[in-house]
Protein backbone atom coordinates (compact mmCIF):
# COMPACT_ATOMS: atom_id res chain seq x y z
CA UNK A 1 0.00 0.00 0.00
CA UNK A 2 1.21 2.91 -0.79
CA UNK A 3 2.15 5.39 2.12
CA UNK A 4 0.07 8.82 1.76
CA UNK A 5 0.11 11.74 0.92
CA UNK A 6 1.95 11.15 -2.47
CA UNK A 7 4.80 13.93 -2.82
CA UNK A 8 4.73 15.14 -5.87
CA UNK A 9 7.18 17.99 -6.38
CA UNK A 10 7.92 20.14 -8.92
CA UNK A 11 11.06 19.05 -11.37
CA UNK A 12 12.47 22.50 -12.43
CA UNK A 13 15.96 23.69 -14.22
CA UNK A 14 17.57 23.45 -11.25
CA UNK A 15 16.56 20.09 -9.72
CA UNK A 16 13.83 18.40 -7.84
CA UNK A 17 11.62 21.20 -5.91
CA UNK A 18 9.37 20.87 -2.76
CA UNK A 19 7.05 24.23 -2.54
CA UNK A 20 5.45 25.24 1.06
CA UNK A 21 2.63 25.74 -0.96
CA UNK A 22 0.96 22.35 -2.24
CA UNK A 23 -2.47 21.31 -3.89
CA UNK A 24 -4.32 18.80 -1.96
CA UNK A 25 -5.26 16.02 -4.69
CA UNK A 26 -8.13 13.98 -3.38
CA UNK A 27 -9.22 10.64 -4.68
CA UNK A 28 -12.48 9.64 -6.28
CA UNK A 29 -14.03 9.50 -2.73
CA UNK A 30 -12.59 13.12 -1.97
CA UNK A 31 -10.17 11.55 0.09
CA UNK A 32 -6.60 13.25 -0.03
CA UNK A 33 -4.16 11.31 -2.02
CA UNK A 34 -1.21 13.11 -2.86
CA UNK A 35 0.29 16.52 -2.70
CA UNK A 36 1.03 18.21 -5.72
CA UNK A 37 4.10 21.02 -5.11
CA UNK A 38 3.14 24.71 -6.87
CA UNK A 39 5.93 26.56 -8.71
CA UNK A 40 6.20 30.21 -7.62
CA UNK A 41 5.79 32.94 -10.89
CA UNK A 42 9.31 33.79 -10.42
CA UNK A 43 10.81 30.13 -10.16
CA UNK A 44 8.92 29.42 -13.33
CA UNK A 45 10.05 32.35 -15.40
CA UNK A 46 13.71 31.46 -14.29
CA UNK A 47 13.12 27.48 -15.42
CA UNK A 48 11.67 28.61 -19.19
CA UNK A 49 14.65 30.94 -19.61
CA UNK A 50 17.08 28.25 -18.78
CA UNK A 51 15.53 25.93 -20.99
CA UNK A 52 16.30 28.69 -23.91
CA UNK A 53 20.08 28.22 -22.69
CA UNK A 54 20.65 24.79 -23.11
CA UNK A 55 22.36 23.39 -26.22
CA UNK A 56 19.99 20.42 -28.44
CA UNK A 57 20.87 17.02 -27.56
CA UNK A 58 22.58 15.49 -31.29
CA UNK A 59 19.20 13.52 -32.61
CA UNK A 60 20.67 10.12 -31.99
CA UNK A 61 21.10 11.18 -28.20
CA UNK A 62 17.39 12.37 -28.02
CA UNK A 63 16.44 8.82 -29.45
CA UNK A 64 18.76 7.22 -27.27
CA UNK A 65 17.46 8.81 -24.31
CA UNK A 66 13.96 8.22 -25.36
CA UNK A 67 14.24 4.55 -25.42
CA UNK A 68 15.73 4.34 -21.94
CA UNK A 69 12.57 6.52 -20.42
CA UNK A 70 10.42 4.33 -21.81
CA UNK A 71 11.93 1.15 -19.61
CA UNK A 72 11.80 3.45 -17.10
CA UNK A 73 8.15 4.09 -17.40
CA UNK A 74 7.06 1.01 -17.09
CA UNK A 75 10.06 -1.02 -15.26
CA UNK A 76 11.29 1.38 -12.28
CA UNK A 77 10.40 3.10 -8.94
CA UNK A 78 9.54 6.49 -9.73
CA UNK A 79 8.98 9.11 -6.95
CA UNK A 80 8.46 6.37 -4.74
CA UNK A 81 5.89 4.59 -7.00
CA UNK A 82 6.08 1.28 -8.74
CA UNK A 83 4.62 0.72 -12.32
CA UNK A 84 1.62 -1.30 -10.29
CA UNK A 85 1.61 1.44 -7.78
CA UNK A 86 1.37 4.76 -9.88
CA UNK A 87 -1.62 2.98 -12.40
CA UNK A 88 -3.16 2.86 -9.04
CA UNK A 89 -2.49 6.01 -8.01
CA UNK A 90 -4.19 7.79 -11.39
CA UNK A 91 -7.34 5.52 -11.77
CA UNK A 92 -8.48 6.01 -7.80
CA UNK A 93 -7.33 9.94 -8.61
CA UNK A 94 -8.73 10.41 -11.71
CA UNK A 95 -11.59 8.00 -12.01
CA UNK A 96 -10.39 6.15 -15.38
CA UNK A 97 -10.59 2.43 -15.42
CA UNK A 98 -7.29 0.85 -13.96
CA UNK A 99 -7.30 -1.51 -16.83
CA UNK A 100 -7.19 1.27 -19.37
CA UNK A 101 -4.13 3.29 -17.40
CA UNK A 102 -2.48 0.23 -17.47
CA UNK A 103 -2.50 0.04 -21.51
CA UNK A 104 -2.41 3.77 -21.43
CA UNK A 105 0.83 3.83 -19.67
CA UNK A 106 2.53 0.80 -21.73
CA UNK A 107 1.31 3.09 -25.00
CA UNK A 108 3.03 5.67 -23.52
CA UNK A 109 6.41 3.58 -23.55
CA UNK A 110 5.41 2.19 -26.88
CA UNK A 111 5.37 6.26 -28.11
CA UNK A 112 8.62 7.41 -26.34
CA UNK A 113 9.96 4.40 -28.28
CA UNK A 114 8.75 5.42 -31.90
CA UNK A 115 7.98 8.80 -31.13
CA UNK A 116 11.57 9.64 -33.33
CA UNK A 117 10.02 7.68 -36.32
CA UNK A 118 6.51 9.48 -35.44
CA UNK A 119 8.02 12.75 -35.24
CA UNK A 120 9.95 12.56 -38.80
CA UNK A 121 6.90 11.15 -40.85
CA UNK A 122 5.80 14.40 -40.88
CA UNK A 123 9.24 15.60 -42.19
CA UNK A 124 7.89 16.39 -46.45
CA UNK A 125 9.29 14.05 -49.22
CA UNK A 126 11.54 17.22 -50.78
CA UNK A 127 13.43 18.32 -47.20
CA UNK A 128 15.84 16.64 -45.93
CA UNK A 129 16.56 16.75 -42.21
CA UNK A 130 19.71 18.98 -41.88
CA UNK A 131 22.03 21.65 -43.65
CA UNK A 132 24.93 18.91 -43.26
CA UNK A 133 22.84 16.60 -46.16
CA UNK A 134 25.09 16.57 -49.37
CA UNK A 135 21.74 17.32 -51.19
CA UNK A 136 22.09 20.71 -49.67
CA UNK A 137 25.14 21.48 -51.92
CA UNK A 138 22.69 22.06 -55.02
CA UNK A 139 20.19 23.85 -52.98
CA UNK A 140 17.38 21.61 -51.02
CA UNK A 141 14.72 22.79 -48.08
CA UNK A 142 15.79 21.16 -44.85
CA UNK A 143 13.32 20.55 -41.95
CA UNK A 144 13.71 23.36 -39.11
CA UNK A 145 12.36 23.85 -36.44
CA UNK A 146 10.00 27.21 -35.79
CA UNK A 147 11.70 27.59 -31.72
CA UNK A 148 13.65 26.18 -28.94
CA UNK A 149 11.11 25.71 -26.35
CA UNK A 150 7.44 23.75 -26.37
CA UNK A 151 5.10 24.34 -23.91
CA UNK A 152 2.31 21.64 -22.70
CA UNK A 153 -0.50 21.99 -20.11
CA UNK A 154 -1.18 18.49 -20.00
CA UNK A 155 -4.54 17.36 -19.89
CA UNK A 156 -6.16 15.45 -17.15
CA UNK A 157 -8.77 13.05 -18.49
CA UNK A 158 -6.45 10.24 -19.57
CA UNK A 159 -2.89 9.49 -19.44
CA UNK A 160 -2.73 8.95 -23.44
CA UNK A 161 -2.35 12.58 -24.55
CA UNK A 162 0.94 12.21 -23.03
CA UNK A 163 2.42 10.50 -25.79
CA UNK A 164 2.34 13.38 -28.23
CA UNK A 165 4.49 16.17 -26.95
CA UNK A 166 7.49 13.18 -26.88
CA UNK A 167 7.72 13.42 -30.46
CA UNK A 168 8.98 17.08 -29.48
CA UNK A 169 11.53 16.37 -27.36
CA UNK A 170 12.68 14.05 -30.51
CA UNK A 171 12.84 16.88 -32.64
CA UNK A 172 15.23 18.81 -30.66
CA UNK A 173 12.50 20.90 -28.77
CA UNK A 174 13.02 21.64 -24.47
CA UNK A 175 9.44 21.02 -23.07
CA UNK A 176 7.18 22.25 -20.06
CA UNK A 177 4.71 20.52 -18.86
CA UNK A 178 2.26 21.97 -16.77
CA UNK A 179 0.06 18.92 -14.98
CA UNK A 180 -3.57 18.88 -14.78
CA UNK A 181 -4.35 18.46 -10.79
CA UNK A 182 -7.20 16.26 -12.07
CA UNK A 183 -4.58 13.49 -13.09
CA UNK A 184 -0.60 14.98 -12.36
CA UNK A 185 0.86 11.41 -11.75
CA UNK A 186 1.80 10.59 -15.74
CA UNK A 187 3.49 13.76 -16.29
CA UNK A 188 5.68 13.77 -13.27
CA UNK A 189 6.79 9.96 -14.05
CA UNK A 190 7.37 10.66 -17.37
CA UNK A 191 9.35 13.72 -17.19
CA UNK A 192 11.38 12.17 -14.45
CA UNK A 193 12.03 9.35 -16.40
CA UNK A 194 12.80 11.55 -19.18
CA UNK A 195 15.19 12.66 -16.83
CA UNK A 196 17.14 10.35 -15.44
CA UNK A 197 17.27 8.52 -18.94
CA UNK A 198 19.34 11.57 -20.18
CA UNK A 199 17.78 14.78 -21.43
CA UNK A 200 18.65 16.79 -18.01
CA UNK A 201 16.81 19.24 -15.30
CA UNK A 202 17.16 21.73 -18.22
CA UNK A 203 15.92 19.87 -21.74
CA UNK A 204 12.85 18.67 -20.12
CA UNK A 205 10.60 20.14 -16.92
CA UNK A 206 7.38 19.54 -14.98
CA UNK A 207 5.66 22.91 -13.52
CA UNK A 208 2.59 22.77 -11.86
CA UNK A 209 1.08 26.07 -11.30
CA UNK A 210 -1.51 27.98 -10.21
CA UNK A 211 -4.28 29.07 -13.03
CA UNK A 212 -2.76 32.67 -12.81
CA UNK A 213 0.76 31.33 -13.29
CA UNK A 214 -0.39 28.78 -16.13
CA UNK A 215 0.14 31.82 -18.99
CA UNK A 216 3.86 32.54 -17.48
CA UNK A 217 4.51 29.02 -18.75
CA UNK A 218 2.74 29.57 -22.12
CA UNK A 219 4.75 32.70 -22.47
CA UNK A 220 7.88 31.44 -22.13
CA UNK A 221 7.61 29.12 -24.80
CA UNK A 222 7.51 29.78 -28.55
CA UNK A 223 4.79 26.97 -29.19
CA UNK A 224 2.74 25.04 -26.64
CA UNK A 225 0.13 22.55 -27.04
CA UNK A 226 -2.92 23.04 -24.84
CA UNK A 227 -6.07 20.90 -23.60
CA UNK A 228 -9.16 21.46 -22.42
CA UNK A 229 -12.83 22.08 -23.35
CA UNK A 230 -14.79 24.68 -26.09
CA UNK A 231 -13.73 27.44 -23.91
CA UNK A 232 -9.67 26.75 -23.66
CA UNK A 233 -10.21 26.40 -27.85
CA UNK A 234 -11.66 29.73 -27.98
CA UNK A 235 -9.38 31.56 -25.26
CA UNK A 236 -6.66 30.43 -28.24
CA UNK A 237 -8.00 30.20 -31.25
CA UNK A 238 -6.45 33.16 -33.31
CA UNK A 239 -3.05 32.63 -30.98
CA UNK A 240 -1.25 30.72 -34.06
CA UNK A 241 1.83 29.57 -31.53
CA UNK A 242 -0.91 27.40 -29.65
CA UNK A 243 -2.07 24.55 -30.75
CA UNK A 244 -5.36 23.63 -28.93
CA UNK A 245 -6.41 19.84 -28.43
CA UNK A 246 -10.37 20.42 -27.04
CA UNK A 247 -13.35 18.08 -27.34
CA UNK A 248 -13.14 15.36 -30.39
CA UNK A 249 -17.11 14.86 -30.80
CA UNK A 250 -16.15 11.11 -32.82
CA UNK A 251 -18.95 9.91 -34.62
CA UNK A 252 -19.97 6.53 -36.40
CA UNK A 253 -21.91 6.82 -39.48
CA UNK A 254 -23.87 3.96 -40.86
CA UNK A 255 -25.30 3.73 -44.45
CA UNK A 256 -28.48 2.17 -45.59
CA UNK A 257 -26.13 -0.33 -47.56
CA UNK A 258 -24.40 -1.16 -44.11
CA UNK A 259 -25.38 -4.03 -41.37
CA UNK A 260 -24.67 -2.62 -38.69
CA UNK A 261 -25.36 -5.84 -36.37
CA UNK A 262 -22.31 -7.06 -37.74
CA UNK A 263 -20.30 -4.12 -36.25
CA UNK A 264 -22.23 -4.08 -33.27
CA UNK A 265 -18.98 -5.00 -31.02
CA UNK A 266 -16.85 -2.23 -32.94
CA UNK A 267 -19.53 0.52 -32.37
CA UNK A 268 -19.97 -0.56 -28.71
CA UNK A 269 -16.24 -0.29 -28.05
CA UNK A 270 -15.95 3.01 -30.09
CA UNK A 271 -18.50 4.69 -27.07
CA UNK A 272 -17.03 2.83 -23.82
CA UNK A 273 -13.39 1.76 -24.37
CA UNK A 274 -11.53 3.75 -22.52
CA UNK A 275 -14.39 3.95 -20.39
CA UNK A 276 -15.62 6.51 -22.22
CA UNK A 277 -13.50 9.78 -21.16
CA UNK A 278 -11.40 10.10 -24.26
CA UNK A 279 -11.46 12.41 -27.07
CA UNK A 280 -11.68 9.49 -29.34
CA UNK A 281 -14.61 8.00 -28.08
CA UNK A 282 -17.84 8.27 -30.36
CA UNK A 283 -20.16 10.24 -29.39
CA UNK A 284 -22.72 10.37 -31.88
CA UNK A 285 -24.05 7.07 -33.90
CA UNK A 286 -25.71 9.13 -37.45
CA UNK A 287 -28.39 5.88 -38.93
CA UNK A 288 -29.52 5.82 -42.71
CA UNK A 289 -32.86 4.77 -41.90
CA UNK A 290 -34.38 4.17 -38.29
CA UNK A 291 -31.85 4.55 -35.85
CA UNK A 292 -33.86 3.11 -33.56
CA UNK A 293 -32.74 -0.98 -33.26
CA UNK A 294 -29.45 0.31 -32.97
CA UNK A 295 -30.00 2.59 -30.43
CA UNK A 296 -32.05 -0.37 -28.43
CA UNK A 297 -28.83 -2.65 -29.00
CA UNK A 298 -26.17 -0.25 -27.69
CA UNK A 299 -28.22 0.03 -24.67
CA UNK A 300 -28.89 -3.32 -24.06
CA UNK A 301 -24.57 -3.91 -24.27
CA UNK A 302 -23.79 -0.72 -22.17
CA UNK A 303 -26.24 -0.97 -19.88
CA UNK A 304 -24.43 -4.20 -19.02
CA UNK A 305 -21.40 -2.97 -17.91
CA UNK A 306 -20.91 -3.59 -14.26
CA UNK A 307 -20.45 -0.44 -11.48
CA UNK A 308 -17.42 -0.55 -9.67
CA UNK A 309 -14.67 1.42 -8.23
CA UNK A 310 -12.11 2.45 -10.61
CA UNK A 311 -9.38 0.06 -9.18
CA UNK A 312 -11.14 -2.68 -9.64
CA UNK A 313 -9.55 -4.98 -12.25
CA UNK A 314 -13.15 -5.63 -13.74
CA UNK A 315 -13.80 -1.73 -14.01
CA UNK A 316 -15.22 -0.34 -17.31
CA UNK A 317 -16.75 2.66 -16.24
CA UNK A 318 -15.35 6.09 -15.22
CA UNK A 319 -16.03 7.30 -11.69
CA UNK A 320 -16.31 10.84 -10.24
CA UNK A 321 -16.48 12.23 -6.70
CA UNK A 322 -20.43 12.08 -6.48
CA UNK A 323 -20.99 15.77 -6.71
CA UNK A 324 -19.00 15.59 -9.79
CA UNK A 325 -21.11 13.22 -10.59
CA UNK A 326 -24.61 15.13 -10.19
CA UNK A 327 -23.28 18.05 -11.93
CA UNK A 328 -22.57 15.80 -14.91
CA UNK A 329 -25.90 14.28 -14.89
CA UNK A 330 -27.72 18.13 -14.51
CA UNK A 331 -25.30 18.77 -17.34
CA UNK A 332 -26.44 16.68 -19.80
CA UNK A 333 -30.63 16.64 -18.30
CA UNK A 334 -30.14 20.12 -20.02
CA UNK A 335 -30.03 18.25 -24.01
CA UNK A 336 -32.22 15.19 -23.36
CA UNK A 337 -35.29 16.60 -23.95
CA UNK A 338 -37.59 15.15 -26.92
CA UNK A 339 -35.37 12.75 -27.07
CA UNK A 340 -35.55 8.74 -26.25
CA UNK A 341 -33.44 7.90 -23.57
CA UNK A 342 -32.90 3.86 -24.17
CA UNK A 343 -30.77 4.42 -21.03
CA UNK A 344 -29.90 6.99 -18.59
CA UNK A 345 -32.73 8.98 -18.52
CA UNK A 346 -33.30 8.34 -14.97
CA UNK A 347 -29.78 9.12 -14.21
CA UNK A 348 -26.45 8.11 -14.68
CA UNK A 349 -24.56 8.52 -10.93
CA UNK A 350 -24.14 5.23 -9.66
CA UNK A 351 -22.89 5.87 -5.78
CA UNK A 352 -20.53 3.31 -4.58
CA UNK A 353 -21.06 4.49 -0.93
CA UNK A 354 -18.06 5.63 -0.23
CA UNK A 355 -18.61 9.51 -1.88
CA UNK A 356 -17.87 8.26 -5.36
CA UNK A 357 -19.93 7.06 -8.21
CA UNK A 358 -20.06 5.23 -11.33
CA UNK A 359 -20.82 7.59 -14.37
CA UNK A 360 -23.32 4.95 -16.31
CA UNK A 361 -23.63 5.11 -19.68
CA UNK A 362 -26.52 7.10 -21.33
CA UNK A 363 -28.20 6.26 -24.76
CA UNK A 364 -30.69 9.04 -26.37
CA UNK A 365 -32.33 8.40 -29.31
CA UNK A 366 -33.12 11.86 -31.28
CA UNK A 367 -36.23 11.98 -33.73
CA UNK A 368 -34.32 14.34 -36.22
CA UNK A 369 -30.46 15.34 -36.23
CA UNK A 370 -30.04 18.54 -34.48
CA UNK A 371 -26.24 19.12 -34.60
CA UNK A 372 -25.86 20.96 -31.77
CA UNK A 373 -27.38 17.85 -29.56
CA UNK A 374 -25.13 15.06 -31.21
CA UNK A 375 -21.88 17.87 -30.38
CA UNK A 376 -22.47 17.46 -26.53
CA UNK A 377 -19.54 15.83 -25.28
CA UNK A 378 -19.45 13.96 -21.75
CA UNK A 379 -16.53 11.97 -20.06
CA UNK A 380 -18.25 8.61 -19.92
CA UNK A 381 -20.03 6.64 -22.64
CA UNK A 382 -22.82 9.27 -23.43
CA UNK A 383 -24.03 8.64 -27.17
CA UNK A 384 -26.47 10.01 -29.02
CA UNK A 385 -28.41 8.22 -31.93
CA UNK A 386 -29.89 10.44 -34.63
CA UNK A 387 -31.13 9.68 -38.31
CA UNK A 388 -29.06 10.48 -41.25
CA UNK A 389 -30.16 11.50 -45.09
CA UNK A 390 -28.38 12.30 -48.04
CA UNK A 391 -29.85 15.50 -47.69
CA UNK A 392 -28.36 16.20 -44.79
CA UNK A 393 -24.67 14.97 -46.07
CA UNK A 394 -21.53 15.73 -44.84
CA UNK A 395 -22.32 19.10 -43.26
CA UNK A 396 -23.62 16.97 -40.20
CA UNK A 397 -20.61 15.03 -39.69
CA UNK A 398 -18.29 18.33 -39.83
CA UNK A 399 -15.93 19.51 -37.33
CA UNK A 400 -15.03 15.89 -35.80
CA UNK A 401 -11.91 14.23 -34.96
CA UNK A 402 -12.49 10.84 -35.88
CA UNK A 403 -15.01 9.41 -38.49
CA UNK A 404 -15.72 5.65 -38.74
CA UNK A 405 -17.91 5.35 -41.71
CA UNK A 406 -19.84 2.09 -42.10
CA UNK A 407 -20.96 2.76 -45.99
CA UNK A 408 -19.84 1.12 -49.05
CA UNK A 409 -20.56 4.44 -51.04
CA UNK A 410 -16.96 5.41 -52.69
CA UNK A 411 -18.52 8.75 -53.13
CA UNK A 412 -19.45 9.72 -49.81
CA UNK A 413 -16.41 8.79 -48.78
CA UNK A 414 -14.81 10.79 -51.20
CA UNK A 415 -16.84 14.06 -49.74
CA UNK A 416 -15.90 12.86 -45.83
CA UNK A 417 -12.04 12.37 -46.95
CA UNK A 418 -12.31 15.83 -48.48
CA UNK A 419 -14.08 17.88 -45.64
CA UNK A 420 -11.17 20.02 -44.28
CA UNK A 421 -13.11 19.83 -40.49
CA UNK A 422 -12.93 15.91 -40.10
CA UNK A 423 -9.42 15.30 -39.02
CA UNK A 424 -9.62 11.30 -39.62
CA UNK A 425 -11.62 8.67 -41.69
CA UNK A 426 -11.78 5.30 -40.94
CA UNK A 427 -14.11 3.10 -43.35
CA UNK A 428 -15.36 -0.30 -42.10
CA UNK A 429 -14.53 -1.99 -38.83
CA UNK A 430 -12.19 0.43 -37.21
CA UNK A 431 -12.83 2.04 -33.84
CA UNK A 432 -13.04 5.26 -33.39
CA UNK A 433 -9.87 4.97 -30.45
CA UNK A 434 -7.78 3.46 -33.22
CA UNK A 435 -4.55 5.67 -33.14
CA UNK A 436 -0.80 4.55 -33.83
CA UNK A 437 2.28 6.15 -34.07
CA UNK A 438 3.63 7.76 -37.01
CA UNK A 439 0.00 8.55 -37.97
CA UNK A 440 -1.60 11.83 -37.75
CA UNK A 441 -4.15 12.49 -34.61
CA UNK A 442 -5.14 15.89 -35.28
CA UNK A 443 -2.91 16.38 -38.13
CA UNK A 444 1.21 15.78 -37.49
CA UNK A 445 3.13 17.53 -34.77
CA UNK A 446 5.58 18.08 -37.09
CA UNK A 447 3.29 20.74 -39.12
CA UNK A 448 2.90 22.74 -35.96
CA UNK A 449 6.66 22.50 -34.43
CA UNK A 450 8.82 22.46 -38.10
CA UNK A 451 8.89 24.12 -40.94
CA UNK A 452 10.66 23.94 -44.20
CA UNK A 453 13.36 26.57 -45.98
CA UNK A 454 15.59 26.46 -48.57
CA UNK A 455 19.53 25.88 -48.29
CA UNK A 456 22.37 26.03 -50.30
CA UNK A 457 26.26 25.79 -50.08
CA UNK A 458 29.07 25.78 -51.47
Amino acid sequence: MVERPVLLDALTATGSYRARRRAVIPDVAGVPFAELSLTPKLLVARSMTALRGTPVLPAEQRAAALERAATMFVEDTIGGLTFAEYTHAVSRVSGVPVTTVRTAGRGIAHAARMATFAAYRARPDGAVGGWRDPATRSGRAVWTRRGEVLAVLAAGNHPGPNELWLEALALGYRVAVRPSRREPFTPHRLVWALRAAGFGAEQVLLLPTDHDAADEVLDGADRSIVYGGDDVVRKYATDSRVLTQGPGRSKILVTADADWRRHLDTIVDSIAHHGGVACLNTTAVLVEGDPGPLARALAERLGALPSLPPEHEDARLAVQHVDGARRLEKYLFQFTEGTRAWTGGDGIVDELGDGSAVLRPAVHQLDRLDVRTIGVELPFPCVWVAPWTREDGVAALRNTLVLTALTGDDTLFDALVDEPSISNVYRGDHPTYWIEPGVPHDGFLGEFLMKSKTVIRD
